[in-house]
């Protein structure tokens, strides 16, 4: 069985498992050589997975992949989050992210150009809306897109949560009790 047959398998069976257990399946993938497969898949939910939750989920898994037994050679499969700096892989992920930062690379250039950094504008048709540091606005086809992520601005990130910081001191008395009604 090949890695693309071995794959769909898989991420059929992790979509059925994330249902079951109230999760959405980010994405599914085999990689590693021939041979010694790498089992990748990548689960969510709203507020973020817990280990349990991945635990839980890998036992299931591997449970249906020993039953099935369609893997003829040892394999490992890893299961979690998908990371701050998910990828995106459907209509769906772009839709869900807009006005995210991401970063894509493309499967051949669109105008002399194959990486983009910047902001995820939107879908229009079947194409992703994007508001490239560069180029400035790009329409790129989903299906030219090789490669997506959000992009996480990590000192962006610093400064807010040291607004929040701000915001709820300034709530608080200076003998720390709560102003207000």
């Amino acid at each position: 069985m090949g890695q693309g047959s071995i794959e769909e398998r898989v991420r059929e069976i992790a979509e059925r498992v994330c249902i079951d257990h109230g999760l959405e399946l980010v994405h599914a993938e085999a990689a590693g050589p021939e041979g010694k497969p790498i089992l990748r898949v990548f689960i969510d939910k709203p507020g973020g997975v817990t280990h349990e939750d991945c635990s839980e989920v890998s036992t299931h898994i591997g449970t249906i992949l020993d039953v099935e037994d369609f893997i003829h050679s040892p394999y490992t499969l890893e299961v979690s989050s998908p990371g701050l700096e998910r990828g995106l892989y459907k209509r769906a992920d772009y839709e869900r992210f807009t006005g995210q930062q991401a970063r894509l690379r493309t499967r051949v250039a669109l105008n002399g150009q194959r990486n983009f950094r910047g902001l995820l504008v939107g879908i229009e048709g079947d194409q992703v809306v994007f508001e490239d540091k560069t180029s400035g606005r790009v329409l790129l086809p989903l299906d030219a897109i090789a490669k997506a992520n959000l992009e996480i601005d990590v000192e962006e990130e610093f400064r807010r949560a040291r607004e929040r910081e701000m915001a709820a001191g300034a709530a608080e008395g200076s003998d720390g009790h709560k102003r207000g009604k």
